[in-house]
């Protein structure tokens, strides 16, 4: 199974929550902004709290209300992939690329791998302020799968981009999944967007 989620959260009038049980691969969350998909990746990520519910991503338990389980962040081993890249902007690419290796036991797949994967190798030297947008979301991929992730959570990773560079990293993030197995859940309040990635979509609303 590869997510496995029913969860409540109360924050402010609002209560946000989702069930979902599948065993696809790439599973997305679409609608609006403001609608709580956010929240949902960060009790996944366990940035967040639930006030009740169960947590289970490729079989292992995260969280349980019932059963007084709330594994920490770190122990989750979540890659998570956020709107901004988050580079480290002292770091070259490389040394960035390096920083997510050094914090994995064993990645899916080694350094030569994932550079060629993300076509990183022509930008290794260079600083994040040097890099256009669609370059620096690729390192923070490669950046992220280098950390060995059990789970990759991604939220509107794509959204600052134009329509030819999203094509492209959504090309390789479907090849990355391919390649490695690895379950993802993408966040996005763009249909078309989530379409070429996944046929499973679930809808947040209001």
């Amino acid at each position: 199974m590869s997510f496995d989620i029913h969860v409540r959260r109360r924050l402010g009038q609002r209560s946000i929550g989702i069930d979902l049980r599948s065993d696809n691969g790439i599973v997305a969350l679409f609608g609006p902004s403001g609608a709580g998909k956010t929240s949902i990746l960060n009790m996944v990520a366990g940035l967040l709290q639930p006030d009740w519910g169960r947590i289970a991503v490729a079989g292992t338990i995260l969280f349980d209300s019932e059963g007084r389980l709330d594994l920490s962040v770190p122990r989750r081993r979540c890659g998570y992939i956020f709107q901004d890249d988050r580079l480290f902007p002292h770091m070259s690419v490389e040394a960035n690329l390096r920083y997510g290796e050094m914090r994995a036991s064993a990645p899916a797949i080694d350094f030569a791998a994932t550079v060629d994967l993300l076509g990183l190798a022509t930008l290794l030297d260079r600083r994040p302020a040097t890099l256009s947008g669609g370059e620096a979301q690729r390192v923070a991929i490669g950046r992220a799968l280098l950390s060995g992730p059990a789970f990759f959570l991604m939220d509107e990773p794509l959204a600052s981009l134009d329509r030819a560079r999203r094509d492209d990293i959504l090309d390789r993030i479907a090849q990355l999944h391919a390649l490695t197995a690895i379950p993802i859940l993408y966040v996005s309040h763009d249909r078309d967007e989530l379409l070429r990635l996944t046929s499973e979509i679930v809808t947040i609303a209001y």
